[in-house]
Parts: structure tokens; C-alpha cells; sequence
């Protein structure tokens, strides 16, 4: 019985304890770019969005959605902020935290998009939301200059799968 009560107490204290805000990783492009070009087989979902994108903000939650769904399969969700750095406080920690998202969030710290747009793709006008699907070991890439549902989302996906 003082197991058990112990045991409660534990859970009581641990439900109680606050939930701490994911870590936003800031990176120039070059960082991200070495990520992009990782040789393996897992296949990588990169959103670029910022707070201050509609389109960008209704499409997150979709993304989490096929995240969730794509558990213990080789697919990494990465959300790649393009906020300002001096946001990174004031506006990305507290939007992350306040959707609780789960996928890795990363803030892309330039201010020239014009340096790397074209490094990432080639076609890619300066848009968001834009998505890139990889998979480096399978040498297979598909670009979206759109905000994507769930359904077209996991459609893409299983292309890579």
C-alpha cells in the first residue's frame, strides 16, 4: 500500500511539473545544407514556413498529423522557421510551445534569401510554404511551392516509402 501511494504521489508531482518549450536550433545556411546533403535512407519532410505566413500557420498542423503517423518509419520531420532571429523569443519559442509541435524546429538565421534560395532548389521562387521531400540514399526529391494537406502530404510520402 505505501508502494502505491508513493507511486501517486510520483505521478502527482511529474503531471504537475511544467512542460518545457521545445529547443529552436538556430543555423545559418551552410549548417543546413550539410543536413540536406546526410548520406542514408531516411526520408526528410523540410517545411519552410514563418509565424507571420498564413498559408504556412493552417498547414502545420497537418504536417504534425503525418508526423505522428509516420512513427517508427525512417521519416524525419524538420520545420525550418524563416523568421528573423531577433523573433526567435518574442515569437517562434512561444508559437512552438503554444501548438506543441513535435517535429524538430529549426530557425534559418539570413537575411539574404537571395544567398540560398537557389541552393535549395533551383525553381524555387522565394515562396512559403515550400516543402522539400528527400530521400539522398534513393536519390529521390520532390518540391512544393504550396501549402499541403495531410492527404496530399502522405500522398507524397509514400511516393518516397
Amino acid at each position: 500500500m505505501l508502494r502505491f501511494r508513493y507511486f501517486l504521489a510520483s505521478a502527482a508531482l511529474l503531471l504537475a511539473a511544467p512542460s518545457f518549450a521545445q529547443r529552436v536550433a538556430v543555423l545559418k545556411f551552410p549548417e543546413l545544407q550539410q543536413r540536406l546533403a546526410r548520406p542514408g535512407d531516411t526520408t526528410y519532410v523540410v517545411n519552410f514556413w514563418a509565424t507571420w505566413c498564413g498559408p504556412c500557420v493552417q498547414e502545420l498542423p497537418a504536417f504534425e498529423r503525418v508526423r505522428a503517423a509516420q512513427a517508427g518509419k525512417k521519416v524525419k520531420f524538420v520545420l525550418v522557421s524563416l523568421d528573423y532571429r531577433s523573433q526567435l523569443d518574442k515569437k517562434v519559442k512561444p508559437f512552438v510551445q503554444k501548438r506543441g509541435l513535435k517535429s524538430e524546429v529549426l530557425l534559418l538565421d539570413e537575411t539574404d534569401p537571395n544567398t540560398w534560395l537557389q541552393k535549395v532548389d533551383k525553381k524555387w521562387s522565394g515562396s512559403i510554404p515550400f516543402t522539400l521531400i528527400y530521400n539522398n540514399q534513393a536519390r529521390k526529391r520532390a518540391t512544393f511551392e504550396q501549402p499541403l494537406t495531410a492527404a496530399e502530404l502522405t500522398a507524397e510520402l509514400r511516393k518516397f516509402l
